[in-house]
């Protein structure tokens, strides 16, 4: 069952910190910054509380939808997980923070999920740095309270520098329509063909709107929304740079 994922020690390490980042940057320092009975904090706790929502949507929808598996009768030249043993299309890696392979059906929900938890994180260590700049120390401030703001303010930064390089990392990947997999294996390959004197070229490398829209959709208003995946074929063909040529 699909549900058992979320009998999982990091999944449920993710739910409590989505939770305690939510209630830190609402009930804490918007709250001390500005209040959340004023417009200013009103907003910002609306505006906050939109991105987690989304988050955790995106979460729950890269826990439960299954990669893709290979078709019944095909035998195409498929990755399997090392961690499933589990034959996918297009596998780029298995996450354990969603005790979940991502692979050909559930890419473009993972990194929507990226995205939001990056914008998530930045938010938070806005609010926070910006909270504790402008608080009064001289006569609220004590030792125990500032040690709390400056290991707040340093986890949600440090969250937010490791969810924008993953997000830049696959922001790359998909602009050239691989998965880390492939591109690793690019790699070599790009190596091998230097060593003789030739070029290479990702097959799959269309052209980086094309790329784009292969993964997210064709319609950009969709792109951000981790459920829009009806463009998401049966995993067997792609287009080739043979196909523009």
């Amino acid at each position: 069952m699909k549900g058992k994922r979320f009998l999982s020690i990091p999944v449920f390490s993710v739910f409590l910190l989505l939770g305690f980042v939510y209630y830190v940057a609402v009930f804490v320092f918007i709250e001390n910054w500005v209040g959340l009975q004023s417009s200013a904090g009103s907003l910002n706790a609306l505006i906050f509380t939109f991105l987690a929502s989304l988050c955790l949507f995106s979460f729950l929808v890269c826990v439960l939808t299954d990669p893709g598996g290979i078709p019944p009768a095909y035998v195409p030249d498929f990755e399997a997980s090392e961690a499933t043993d589990q034959a996918l299309m297009k596998s780029d890696h298995h996450c354990m923070w969603i005790n979940n392979c991502v692979g050909h059906r559930n890419y473009k929900a993972f990194v929507v999920l990226v995205f939001y938890a990056a914008m998530s994180s930045l938010y938070s260590a806005v609010v926070t740095i910006c909270c504790t700049i402008e608080k009064d120390w001289h006569y609220s401030g004590s030792g125990p309270l500032k040690l709390f703001y400056i290991l707040c303010g340093v986890m949600t930064v440090g969250l937010f520098l490791t969810l924008g390089t993953l997000l830049g990392w696959h922001i790359f990947l998909i602009s050239h329509n691989m998965t880390t997999i492939e591109r690793y294996d690019a790699i070599r390959a790009a190596w091998l063909a230097k060593k003789s004197g030739q070029s290479y070229r990702h097959p799959f490398d269309v052209g980086v709107y094309k790329n784009i829209t292969l993964i997210l959709g064709p319609n950009m208003l969709k792109w951000l929304c981790p459920t829009a995946v009806s463009h998401i074929k049966d995993g067997i063909n792609f287009p080739t740079t043979r196909d523009n040529s």
